[in-house]
């Protein structure tokens, strides 16, 4: 039975001495209990011998050891009625049967782990409907132009979703929003067309010198007022650059100086002073704009930047695309319901959360992902927006803690319709309505960067489960690590901030893009020098592999000639391989850890380096189909990560992104002749002792060749090898050689003259009387 020890239990001997059936059962049950007979079991004589003595499995429940390894055995024999014979040679002429066969015990397949903030863990990621993904995304406020913080969002996303689509194969659809109804725009949109309209009035210069001087006295007021030492620096700036700017204006101006120089420090004055006349102008102008058209003129413009800069980075779009100003309908019959369901006020003809209620409600929580936030007075305000904290506007909640769902519109703000009176909509219930529409009531992952967990995604969350009366609108919130530029806090309100056009006139979008990857997408990352020489150093070593498999692959062979025999050497890479991609998969399944892969990818390529070195040195070839396996997976791989965004089977492509024509393929036939006929040249110039024409084939590989992103590496021995390569790469790679020939050329000389001195004094100390003075 169950309780009964193995010491105590009958043999198999015992059991099958029993006469009477029911009996011997219960016994063989009692021996089944101490053993396993499933996993890992091997079938013996007595085994056969026992089952052979039962006509089928007991009715007992009690019995269910015998029932379990009845079946089991079965399944391997067959009827218990018809004993099979031993498989070994045989003298009779019995038919011969199959040995009993067991599956292998493989191993426990590694399941996808994302870190998920509501739990702050990496959690088992299971969709709820099979392979299924529902993805919202919070996209940008378009009122400026994108930075490098939205590159480390977007990209960060974009290589997330290609993982779960492209690699673990699930069907994602993602959505993502455009925020085009802000206080940050509406501020920007007014600020701007005032600013507009003064420039076009085109003020003297002493009219510009008055109201910059009036508009210098509230700025010095919020500069005394500033605690934050960040910003009362860059104020301080902005404040100095002003009055450096009017003080080169005043001379001229009281002199009556006209003309160009006039004009041009005009021109100065009033792009150094745009901020300050903007919000001066605002505070006196602003509540005058009325027209909707002024404050979505500025976010199409910008949204059109965005989309442009997310292609340069070879960021796919999303499934579908939300604004906010094609929502309004659906966002007032959100807040509706939400006031309905007993969680919504209005007040003053704003209508605003209750997160008191919210909160003591049964199956309800507020601030799921940062709990010890709420109540935190200055990010709930930064989350109301700029033009509404006033004093008014918060006496008109019951709660500091309460947010606005739907806010009334003051004059010089866009409005809308709706039950309460005209209005525009909150920040936070945005995403709330337009996921719940497109998504409904639960969705597998919502992403956003770090900083939006409180309130703007606490907030969210809140709201949305009061509207659908559950606890589960989010089952995995991804957040996205900060940015920082060379170890300084990215702000663009501090004016710290570089745009994605400007960083892509210095890096290109894959170096970006491998910068981004060997970082965590959860953790923080510093773009700076240090760091982007980092993914530039992984880009030359992939790349200078890609280039030499290619040539390995180019050359000339037979059919049967490219399948050889592999010895000691292919068989270690070759377990490598196959343990390197092993372990990118566990990589990849620990929350999609891509700074892991790469660091496995750079050992994988070292290990083929020098594989294909000892070969070179051996004076034979490399094994062209395993160095092609391995090419080809990394491709496939950085292919998924989005770093290689043509259709390249081995490789980065040659020519650039968006190019149409496939560069190498057209023109390497060329190149390759072009290298044998001058390998022939350097042959004859060599038997006949020829420099110059040794001098013209070097100068055509050094000074010709790279300027068209060709690269000719000579090795002794061996034939030619022939790369296409990026020109920009090339020509900086030849001034580097340059300056590394021209220093040692230098440190010769200076030890060539230091022993010049030491001889000379040398030869003195040995003249006669050489030490007399």
């Amino acid at each position: 039975m169950a309780g009964s020890s193995a010491e105590h239990a009958p043999d198999y001997r015992s059991v099958l001495s029993i006469s009477d059936e029911a009996a011997r059962v219960r016994a063989l049950n009692e021996h089944l209990s101490t053993r396993s007979y499933v996993q890992g079991f091997s079938l013996s004589q007595a085994d056969v011998d026992a089952f052979r003595q039962l006509s089928g499995p007991p009715a007992d429940a009690q019995l269910f050891h015998v029932a379990r390894w009845f079946r089991h055995v079965a399944a391997i024999l067959g009827s218990p009625r018809t004993p099979a014979p031993p498989c070994g040679l045989q003298a009779s002429r019995g038919r011969r049967t199959q040995p009993p066969w067991s599956p292998p015990a493989g191993s426990e397949p590694c399941q996808l782990r994302l870190y998920n903030s509501l739990t702050r863990r990496k959690d088992v990621f299971v969709p709820q409907d099979g392979r299924r993904v529902t993805w919202y995304c919070c996209g940008p406020t378009v009122y400026d132009a994108s930075h490098m913080g939205h590159a480390r969002s977007y990209i960060s996303f974009d290589i997330l979703r290609r993982v779960l689509r492209d690699y673990f194969k699930f069907d994602v659809f993602y959505c993502m929003n455009i925020t085009d109804i802000d206080d940050k725009i509406i501020k920007r949109a007014r600020q701007n067309y005032l600013f507009e309209q003064y420039r076009e009035k085109q003020p003297q210069a002493v009219q510009l010198l008055e109201d910059v001087h009036a508009a210098l006295q509230p700025f010095s007021a919020k500069l005394r007022e500033t605690s934050d030492p960040d910003k009362r620096q860059m104020l301080e700036r902005l404040e100095r650059a002003v009055r450096l700017a009017a003080e080169a204006l005043e001379e001229p101006a009281r002199r009556g100086l006209e003309g160009e120089e006039l004009d041009g420090r005009v021109q100065v004055l009033l792009e150094e002073a745009k901020d300050l006349l903007s919000d001066w102008l605002d505070s006196m102008h602003g509540s005058e704009v009325s027209d909707n058209s002024i404050f979505s003129k500025l976010p199409k413009f910008w949204e059109a930047e965005f989309h442009k800069d997310m292609e340069a980075l070879n960021v796919l779009p999303p499934d579908v695309l939300t604004r906010v100003s094609e929502y309004v309908p659906e966002i007032v019959d959100f807040v509706r319901k939400i006031v309905d369901n007993g969680y919504g006020y209005v007040s003053n003809g704003s209508v605003y959360f209750d997160t008191v209620k919210f909160a003591n409600s049964e199956g309800h929580c507020y601030g799921k992902l940062v709990p010890e936030a709420v109540g935190d007075q200055k990010a709930l305000q930064e989350g109301e927006g700029d033009l509404s904290v006033s004093a008014e506007r918060l006496s008109e909640k019951r709660s500091p803690s309460d947010f606005a769902l739907w806010k009334a519109s003051k004059p010089g703000e866009p409005s809308w319709p709706c039950p309460w009176g005209k209005g525009r909509p909150g920040w936070h219930i945005e995403c709330s309505a337009m996921a719940g529409t497109l998504l409904g009531a639960s969705m597998d992952l919502h992403g956003g960067g770090f900083d939006l967990r409180f309130p703007h995604h606490d907030n969210e969350l809140a709201q949305s489960e009061a509207y659908f009366e559950n606890d589960c609108w989010v089952r995995y919130f991804l957040h996205t690590g900060h940015l920082t530029i060379a170890g300084c806090k990215m702000s663009k309100s501090l004016k710290n901030f570089i745009t994605i056009k400007d960083a892509l006139k210095k890096h290109s979008a894959r170096q970006l893009r491998l910068a981004f990857l060997m970082h965590s997408w959860k953790d923080a990352l510093d773009y700076s020098a240090n760091s982007m020489e980092s993914a530039l150093q992984f880009e030359k070593l992939l790349n200078e592999f890609f280039l030499n498999v290619k040539d390995l692959l180019r050359a000339p062979v037979e059919v049967a000639g490219q399948f050889e025999k592999w010895e000691d050497k292919e068989t270690e890479l070759n377990k490598s391989f196959y343990d390197k991609k092993a372990a990118v998969h566990e990589a990849l399944c620990d929350n999609v850890d891509t700074r892991t892969v790469l660091e496995e990818m750079r050992a994988l390529v070292g290990q083929c380096n020098h594989y294909m070195a000892a070969r070179k040195a051996a004076r034979r070839r490399p094994n062209r189909a395993l160095l092609e396996s391995v090419a080809r997976y990394l491709t496939h791989m950085l292919k998924i990560f989005g770093a290689i965004e043509e259709e390249s089977s081995l490789g980065f492509p040659v020519g650039g992104p968006g190019t149409s024509l496939n560069l190498e393929p057209t023109v390497m036939p060329y190149l390759q002749v072009l290298s044998e006929f001058r390998e022939g040249v350097r042959r004859v110039a060599r038997e006949h002792r020829v420099p110059e024409v040794l001098q013209l084939s070097d100068a055509l590989r050094d000074d010709i060749l790279p300027e068209l992103g060709v690269r000719f590496e000579d090795h002794e021995g061996l034939p030619t090898v022939v790369k296409l390569v990026d020109r920009d790469t090339l020509l900086r790679e030849r001034e580097e050689k340059k300056r590394a020939e021209e220093e040692k050329r230098r440190k010769k000389e200076e030890a060539a003259r230091k022993r010049q001195e030491q001889e000379v004094t040398s030869a003195r100390g040995r003249a006669p009387g050489g030490n007399a003075l």
